[in-house]
Order: structure tokens, then sequence, then C-alpha cells
């Protein structure tokens, strides 16, 4: 199934889909007019908290407004097109009266009392009269909406019989660009002969690199896109019924708290689930749990959450899904769709659809590979975690760009992990020197899904000897250890803020200097503490004897699966050192010099 017929599909299961031609919208205020057009009264529809947030609202929908021709919105608008707020500041703003030209056209014929109300309005409004009735400094990003004063308390203008009417047999006419009434084809989607959408509606949520409120997933907006002459929408024909069923799902599913989208690195990733009864819910809701986004809030009328939480410890197990919850396994299709900004169309990171059963294998694959001991400190980290390990400064909008979308793709697809992630990794340990469980999870998960190194450790394992890299990484750890046993933890600059770049990617250049240098931290440490110095002696000389003879063992350089290693290598065994530290079990365990 396509990503298009996969969004229409859903629209079909969203409990409160928008009827066809409109969209919910966040609706400020509304003018309320009596009966000769005059205002009422301007009625403020925004919450009363803080943040004055506006009123969702049905109204007929929206598109987007690409060029220089304004296109107002139909019984409804911002406050440029609704009442002028543009022309106050710039004469030559002419939104308002394109919104004023339509409305009167198309409005021409009507007898309803709310209708000639309106017209009225249009007739005799000045926007120069907008600071005596309306609070300014809140109207610059404000909808409005208009309403009767008699009606105003039962439904709204847009919302009447007569303009539910109008609505349903112009709105073709209305939404027809230049003049252009649209060709029926056959419609990619349905299969069917329809009206085309000559252009798509918008796609909400997303932050726009165009500067607009949004942008569309499909369009042709230059020549050199077309095909054979078409023009816009005809290049790839989907019908009007099909584009508003698939930007309605996908505007619902980006919503922040539909409970269908989660944010990882610059890709918002929405998911969905097709099935009957219940399951799809309870899919939805385990995968909102393998992603564990503090975004993502468990409904508990959706779900229970105790369910979930149980389904998952036993995933997270390595237990078959189809042993946990068959009707999931292979009856419900799901699909994941990364979206990020770009110039004039949102960009498709990717999209996966499968069973949710191969879902969740590919998930407990990706939990097998960057299982690292010991653990991360939280238990399992959400996705997003990881990836801020790769940003500088661990800001979340230092992510780097495409990395968030193709790491993604790589866990739901168990494909090999894009090879920009190892060399950000490395890039990181050698800028800052922090070797901690998520990185080093990270570069195990790389070399054994993309490497093909199948037998590397999750704990420490003194017999590993298949890689230099990793009983470097070793040694450097034990180097270290011997100058914080010797010179205790006020150390200014340890050999690993000086020395881990340069020792990961050229060691032979550094680990003569750091031999020399432990050589005189022994000397200090032998006084101190000869038992753990004797250890330390021994582990050195252990690692030192397992790499291969006849030749230097320390090598030139590294390289970038070896440099991983070494990251490994030098986790597992500081991790060691710590751990008997805080046990506590060991008789020789490092007491610091004094």
């Amino acid at each position: 199934m396509s990503l298009l017929a996969a969004l229409a599909r859903a629209y079909d299961r969203l409990p409160d889909r928008p009827p066809y031609g409109f969209s919910s919208e966040k609706i400020g205020f509304c003018v309320v007019l009596n009966p000769d057009g005059s205002i009422a009264s301007v009625e403020d529809l925004r919450d009363t908290d803080k943040k004055r947030s506006p009123m969702p609202m049905l109204v007929p929908t929206s598109f987007k407004r690409p060029g220089v021709t304004p296109r107002p919105f139909f019984l409804w608008d911002n406050a440029n097109f609704a009442l002028g707020l543009g022309a106050m500041h710039d004469p030559a703003d002419r939104r308002f009266e394109v919104f004023r030209a339509k409305h009167l056209e198309f409005l021409a014929d009507e007898e309803d009392a709310e209708i000639i109300a309106f017209r009225g309005f249009l007739e005799h409004w000045s926007p120069a009269r907008i600071p005596e009735v309306f609070p300014v400094e809140d109207l610059s990003n404000a909808k409005i909406v208009f309403a009767m004063r008699d009606s105003y308390r039962h439904h709204y203008l847009h919302q009447s019989d007569v303009s539910q009417r109008i609505w349903s047999q112009r709105q073709a006419d209305w939404l027809a660009v230049e003049g252009k009434a649209a060709e029926t084809a056959i419609c990619l989607v349905t299969g069917e002969r329809l009206p085309i959408a000559r252009t798509h509606l918008a796609i909400k949520g997303i932050p726009s690199k165009s500067g607009k409120d949004a942008d569309t997933l499909i369009g042709f907006n230059l020549d050199a896109f077309t095909s054979y002459g078409h023009e816009q929408g005809d290049n790839a024909p989907v019908s009007e019924v099909a584009t508003f069923q698939y930007t309605a799902a996908l505007n619902r599913f980006l919503e922040r708290d539909s409970g269908h989208r989660v944010q990882i690195g610059d890709t918002s990733t929405v998911f969905w689930a097709d099935g009957s009864g219940a399951m799809p819910e309870l899919a939805e809701s385990l995968f909102a749990a393998f992603v564990d986004s503090p975004e993502v809030d468990f409904d508990a009328d959706r779900m229970a959450t105790n369910i979930v939480a149980a389904h998952l410890e036993r995933i997270r197990r390595g237990d078959r899904l189809a042993d946990i919850e068959p009707r999931i396994a292979e009856g419900v299709r799901f699909q994941v769709l990364g979206l990020a900004p770009n110039a004039a169309r949102l960009s498709v990171r990717f999209y996966w659809e499968d069973d949710f059963g191969q879902l969740t294998r590919n998930y407990q694959q990706y939990l097998s590979e960057t299982r690292i001991d010991p653990p991360p400190r939280d238990g399992f980290p959400p996705i997003w975690r990881y990836l801020v390990e790769l940003a500088v400064l661990n800001k979340r909008e230092n992510v780097p760009p495409n990395l968030a979308g193709e790491w993604m793709r790589a866990i739901l697809t168990g494909g090999t992990y894009p090879m920009s992630l190892l060399a950000t990794v490395l890039m990181r340990l050698r800028a800052d020197g922090d070797v901690n469980a998520l990185r080093a999870a990270i570069l195990k998960s790389v070399l054994i899904r993309n490497f093909k190194k199948e037998t590397i450790p999750v704990a420490l394992d003194p017999d590993y000897k298949d890689s230099k890299g990793y009983l470097l990484g070793r040694l450097f750890a034990a180097y270290e250890q011997v100058q914080r046993a010797a010179l205790g933890a006020n150390v200014n600059a340890t050999i690993k803020d000086k020395f881990y770049g340069a020792a990961s990617a050229s060691p032979q250049k550094v680990f003569a200097t750091l031999n020399s240098g432990a050589q005189d931290h022994f000397g200090k440490l032998r006084k101190a503490n000869p038992g753990w110095a004797y250890n330390l002696e021994q582990l050195i000389m252990s690692i030192m004897d397992q790499m291969s003879p006849g030749d230097d063992p320390i090598p030139a350089y590294l390289s970038a699966p070896e440099q991983a290693l070494f990251g490994l290598g030098y986790y597992h065994q500081r991790s060691e050192f710590f751990r008997k530290r805080d046990e506590k079990t060991d008789d020789t365990a490092p007491e610091t010099a004094k």
C-alpha cells in the first residue's frame, strides 16, 4: 500500500474525523454582527490560561496559498484577510479587498438574514476601525470567524444550514485556482475517475523552512518538475477527495496531543495501525512505548497502561510477540512515517509498512545490539536520547541533519546503520572524551550490524583479543586508573582529557608517552598502596601479552571500526574499575592516595 493510500485509509479510522471540505483550525476571535452588518461585539474565544490558546474549530477547509495572488478562505480567515489588519500598515495590502470581493460575488444571490448581515459588514467595514473594537496586539496571528447576534450562542456563520449548503454546492468553484476548474482523471490512490486536485492541502504542525505556516507533501511549482506539459497536480493525479482524506489524517496525527507523533531529532515521526477491534490501539501504544518519548502520553481510555507495560517488559526480555499477543503479531499492519521541513515541500525521511510482529522483531534486534554492561543508569533510554549524544552541547536541536531519519529507518527495517552515525560518535568522543553507556552502545550496535562483528562482548571480556583496538582501549583505561590511583581525583586534566583522541586514532604516537608517565605514577602508588599497584601492573602486562607477537604491538593508526572497539574496550575496562570500587568486594580495591 502506498503512503497516500495508507493515510487515506487511516482517515476512515479517525473517531472524530472532519467531514469532507472541512479542517480543524485554531480560532481566536468571533465577530458578532447586528442585522445591518455593524459589529455588536467581539468575542474572545481563547482559553483563559497564560498561553491564551485559541479554540480548535471545524471550518471550511484551509489550503496553501502560494504565489502572489491572495486567496481567501470561506467565511473565516486570519486578521489580514478577514479584517484588513495588514492594510493598516501597508496601503498596497489587498488581502481584505480580495476577501471582500470574493465573498460578495459568491453570496450575492442569497436572501438568508445571516448572509445579508455578513454582506453588510463587508460593504461597510473599514480596516481603520480595527483599533476601536479589537485588541490589536493580539490580532497578528489570530484567526477570525463570524456570527449573528441572535444566533451566536447556537452556531457560527459558517455552521448555519445555508452556509453549509453553499459550501457543499460551490466548494469546487471556491477552491479553483485562477478560475480553472478541476479536470477528471484516474486517481492514483482510489483508482476511480474523479476530479483531480490541482494543488494539495497544507500539512501543519511541522516548522516550515519557507517561513510560511505550513508546506505541502506533494506539489509541482516549477516547470522543471512537470511532465508532458501537465500543470500542478495533473503531473501526479490524486483526486480532491483522496487529497482531503490523506491531509486530514496526517494533520490529525501531527497534532501534539494526538498520541501518534514523536519527535526524533529534526524528524517528526507519525505512526498508525490498520486492523479491527482494539488491536490497532494496542499496537500504537506499544510502539509509543518502544520509542518512549516524553511527548507521548498513554491515554487510559485508549489502552490501559498496565497492559502496555506488561507486554513491553516481555518484549524487552526477548519473548516472541506471537506468544505475548498473537492477535497483533500478524493481524495488524503498521505504518511509520518520518517527515522533516524542506525548502518548498516536506521531505519524507522514511516510510515503513509491515506487520507489527516484524516491527517488534526489528525492535528486539536493536535492543540486543545496543545491550551494554554496565547499562545506562535510567534503564532503556528513549531512541531520541541516543541521538542527543551525537549533538554538540548535548542539545537536541544540534543533532546532525538527516541522521535521525536514517537511524530510525535502520531500526524499523533491520537494515544497516548510516556510516555517518559511526563517524559522528567517534568525532564526539575525540572532542570531549565522554565514553558513556549510550555512546558505547551505539558503537557496539554499528560494529555488529554494519561490520558483522557478532562476537563483540557485552561486558568486559579479559580473554577477547580479536581486536587491537579493544585491547588498546583497555590499556588506555588502565593507564588512566594508574594516574587516578596515584594522584587522586583532583587532577586538572587526566590523560583521557589530553590524549583520548590521539590514542584512539594514532596510538603509536601516544602510548610510549603514556607508558613513561605511568612508571612515574607507579612510583607514588607503590608507596601508598602496593597491593593495588601490583594488580594494575599485572593487568597492564596481561593486556600487552595479548597483543600480536612478532611485530610492533602498537599500530601506527586505527581504522574507524577499530576506533569504535577502542572506545568499547575503554568503556568496559573503566567501568570495571568503578564497579570494584563501588561494590567494595575486592581487598585490592583502589584507595585514593592522600
